[in-house]
């Protein structure tokens, strides 16, 4: 997530959460959300943007999938591509904000995209958000999500999130805009959005980011909005629980921190993931904080429960078990990932801080791995690894940010989730094994590839 700096001030605004009941149908069988042709294999689609794809607004660029993991066919999309609405224009960063679903029910996956530097009837950075429709030979055209904020510098889009928030087997789509969230029900189609619109809201809080999943283990998706509160005395970042039903109910607050004073850095929250550490059931919530303390760094877990999530714990470079000490500008948090990668049924975390020094050499980077227990994530048996690793190929330089970006995705179908580094010398596949992350048998992977890995 690209950080923004300005003064934050405090505001009231009408606090909103409504929503019309819906009937309950029988959700149609899914491939995987991401799957855009069909054919069984998990797609790739990452933003494309300069040399690769001459377009000054963006494109998404997929890589189709095979049984061997990512294939040569590929496929680009922008604004100009046939039946895709809008036409290209620099800075409108169309691609760069992404979230996969089967919006139309027809087994092919679709993505929803956002241009977030969109301009609108002369309005700068209003932000779009269009859905692009999955066909036997790849993404094909596209319809537009209705604004609802129509204004400069709302940046419609600005985070996206996927799931059947009502519990009627219809996938919706969550937006942000205009630092408010929006969940739009389904059905999406070609046509357009068929349900009602949900306006997620409430005073002095600018959303920022959008989590999705279960985590009170009903059959509907919840919702976790990430957002910037401004006071006249303090500035902080807090994690709203939004539960889902027929009519979103909306629920606790976890602080992420806090610094006083009216004026700092927007977007202060970070993102996040919901996956089931403790295999109870019930999603919970993970979310990296990296500008905590100077941008020592924090993840905070908030564990999911029936009546919504409560116990949470705290992490950090400090905390026992976790190797090194927590240091400014390490950006401890600022990528996390999720996925079971010792095949013990529970998910486990990918930390990044790619901000870490090494051997004097500052942003060298590197990534923690923290494993699911039946109490939650722990610190004991925790592992570091980084260019200085013995088995990770690569020397620690300066400026190389080891762990840039992570992800946690079972690529050889053997039931374990391997790790995924990116880093600006060179991309690395780390597999999962029963023991853990190995530093054995490390390969090399396309750095697109691993932007294109979508949750």
């Amino acid at each position: 997530m690209r950080k923004r700096t300005l003064l934050l001030a405090a505001t009231l605004t009408t606090g909103l959460l409504t929503a019309l009941p819906v009937t309950t149908v029988t959700a149609a069988p899914s491939r995987p959300a991401d799957d855009f042709n069909g054919d069984g294999y998990r797609d790739y689609a990452e933003f494309s943007y300069g040399a690769e794809y001459e377009l000054p607004g963006g494109a998404v660029k997929v890589t189709f999938g095979t049984a061997n993991g990512p294939g040569t066919k590929v496929q680009y999309v922008s604004q100009n591509s046939a039946g895709v609405p809008g036409s290209d224009k620099a800075y409108d960063e169309f691609g760069y904000v992404r979230a996969a679903a089967d919006f139309n029910a027809d087994g092919y996956g679709d993505l929803a995209v956002a241009a977030t530097g969109k301009e609108v009837s002369g309005r700068t950075d209003q932000g779009t958000v269009t859905v692009l429709w999955g066909s036997r030979t790849g993404l094909s055209g596209g319809t537009s999500i209705p604004a609802r904020v129509n204004d400069s510098y709302a940046r419609m889009g600005s985070d996206l999130a996927v799931g059947d928030f009502n519990g009627d087997g219809k996938k919706d789509l969550a937006v942000v805009a205009g630092g408010k969230a929006y969940v739009y029900r389904g059905a999406i189609s070609r046509s357009g959005v068929a349900g009602s619109v949900t306006t997620v809201d409430k005073d002095a809080f600018n959303a920022t980011a959008l989590i999705a999943g279960n985590v009170t283990g009903d059959n509907k998706t919840d919702l976790v909005v990430i957002g910037d509160v401004a006071t006249p005395t303090y500035i902080a970042s807090d994690a709203w629980f939004v539960k889902g039903g027929s009519t979103l109910t909306p629920g606790r607050t976890l602080r992420l921190e806090r610094v006083n004073g009216n004026g700092g850095e927007a977007d202060r929250g970070g993102d996040g993931v919901i996956a089931d550490f403790n295999k109870d059931g019930k999603g919970d919530i993970a979310i990296g904080t990296p500008l905590f303390s100077k941008y020592r760094g924090q993840v905070s877990i908030w564990y999911g429960a029936a009546a919504g999530p409560a116990k949470s714990a705290r992490f950090t470079q400090n905390t026992p078990g976790i190797a090194d000490n927590a240091e400014t500008y390490d950006s401890f948090g600022a990528h996390i990932a999720a996925g079971d990668i010792n095949g013990d049924g529970r998910q486990d975390l990918a930390i990044s801080a790619d901000g870490e020094t090494l051997g004097g050499k500052p942003y060298a980077g590197g990534v923690h791995v923290l494993y699911g227990r039946a109490g939650g994530l722990t610190a004991t048996g925790s592992q570091w690894l980084a260019r200085s690793t013995a088995g990770i190929p690569g020397d620690v330089t300066g400026d190389d940010s080891f762990g840039l970006k992570v992800r946690l995705r079972d690529g050889n179908r053997d039931g374990k989730a391997d790790l995924y580094v990116y880093s600006l010398s060179g991309s690395l596949r780390l597999l999962g094994s029963a023991s853990g992350i190995r530093t054995a048998g490390v390969t090399s992977v396309p750095e697109g590839l691993i932007d294109g890995m979508l949750p």
